[in-house]
């Protein structure tokens, strides 16, 4: 049944191949079990008021993922991709809308669930098209490198390699303490092994040097399975402070980033592979981005941040996955993984610290495809690569950077060359300062 719905010989593939693809680009992402609920309930900085319970965003997680990669197996079945929480939009809603607006989880859902139906309409338009064409591809970069950088400074903090000072705002933590040499020691083995093309590098560095932590009383370790913790926040979000002005925002930078980063990374599989036609048009992205803006509504309603497709698929592109049998293996996996919420709970701050900081550098890395020839080109990248780490938010990033970018079109005289969606996009950047 499986091989006639997905036509293995049609895309030159068999079962084999895509239950190992599968299982290759699961171990790739694995780690957004663990990193999701750490983040969002703010487990390092203690009972901090507006975090979400780490239980249920676990639960939410794993189920969320699963639900994701099912849709994707079955409605966009051409393409092998792996689902789940986004990095990035996770740390978004921690620190800047809950801990940094003051929102509650449940109007931070709202927000998401918002974001997710524009995703949805927007896929299902000639809109999509006009915007993936319109943003400059510096920009893309530039405000994907400020995402890096952002989590590299909450990465580096969670370490403790970074502290606060109140003269300098930031200096080197005490690195003889064996937690944060443990967590400096993760993030040197996590590189290693990718090196070495190991794969899942990331899930194998946190829990190798987890149990170090725990052998030698470093940590406690809490166990390994129990019955799922309750999905609190199922069905609990608050669509009017989403819907309010104060919110636009917030709700307009969960969409930007979901957006563009599902674009850029369907792009990046698709070349893998080989769904790019001779013009250079990528086959069957309409129903690839539907399912994954099906998944994002999916998700809020769970009690998750944004649901997006990870680049990590690569991974199980390489290995052979060529059809959607590829994301079914992947959900059953994160499925499996569902009673494992004490182990979680275990992994030490720094070495959790140490992936996050991982994650971080493959944002960065894409830098180099930015047009440092054109100063007006890559001055704008610059900002938001800068102000999203220094201002602690991502919105002001992206605010900064489209307002420069079309202040320095208009002082060069391309205001007739530049796209209407700059125009669009920095006038709701200006407004936003004044209904923030």
């Amino acid at each position: 049944m499986l091989e006639k719905y997905f036509e293995y010989k049609k895309h030159k593939t068999d079962f084999k191949t895509e239950v190992i693809a599968g299982t290759t680009t699961f171990l790739t992402m694995a780690y957004i079990m663990f990193l999701n609920p750490f983040i969002l309930s703010g487990e390092f900085a203690g009972p901090e008021k507006g975090f979400f319970d780490f239980g249920a965003v676990y639960t939410a997680t794993i189920l969320a993922t699963a639900l994701a990669c099912f849709i994707m197996a079955f409605y966009g079945k051409t393409w092998p991709i792996g689902l789940a929480p986004g990095m990035g939009i996770n740390a978004f809603v921690a620190f800047g809308v809950c801990a940094g607006m003051g929102y509650t989880p449940q109007q931070a859902l709202g927000a998401v669930l918002v974001a997710g139906v524009l995703f949805l309409i927007i896929s299902l338009t000639p809109i999509r098209a006009w915007l993936i064409n319109s943003i400059p591809k510096s920009l893309k970069l530039g405000i994907g490198a400020g995402i890096g950088l952002f989590l590299a400074i909450i990465g580096l903090q969670i370490m403790e390699v970074v502290v606060d000072n109140p003269v300098t705002l930031v200096q080197l933590g005490n690195l003889s303490d064996p937690l944060v040499l443990l967590g400096c020691a993760t993030f040197i083995a996590i590189i290693v092994l990718e090196k070495m093309n190991v794969k899942g590098n990331i899930i194998i560095g946190i829990l190798f040097f987890s149990v170090i932590a725990w052998a030698t009383g470093l940590a406690k370790f809490n166990g390994i399975a129990s019955s799922p913790p309750p999905m609190t926040y199922l069905f609990d979000f608050d669509l009017k402070a989403a819907l309010s002005a104060s919110m636009s925002t917030v709700v307009f930078t969960l969409l930007f980033i979901d957006f563009f980063d599902t674009a850029g990374t369907l792009t990046s599989v698709a070349n893998v592979a080989g769904k790019v036609d001779s013009k250079g048009r990528v086959t069957d992205i309409n129903i690839a981005m539907m399912s994954d803006s099906v998944a994002t509504v999916a998700g809020a309603m769970m009690g998750t941040t944004t649901v997006t497709s990870y680049v990590e698929s690569g991974a199980g592109v390489k290995a052979g996955g060529r059809t959607g049998m590829t994301s079914l293996v992947i959900g059953i996996l994160f499925l499996s993984c569902l009673f494992f919420s004490p182990l979680a709970t275990s992994l030490p701050k720094e070495i959790d610290g140490a992936a996050l900081l991982y994650v971080a550098v493959l944002f960065v890395r894409n830098i180099t495809d930015i047009e440092w020839n054109d100063i007006a080109e890559s001055a704008p990248s610059i900002v938001a690569m800068i102000t999203m780490p220094l201002t602690y938010s991502i919105s002001n990033g992206i605010a900064l950077a489209f307002i420069s970018y079309a202040l320095i079109k208009i002082f060069t005289g391309k205001i007739s060359t530049t796209s209407p969606a700059i125009w669009l996009i920095s006038v709701l950047s200006v407004i936003s300062f004044f209904v923030a």
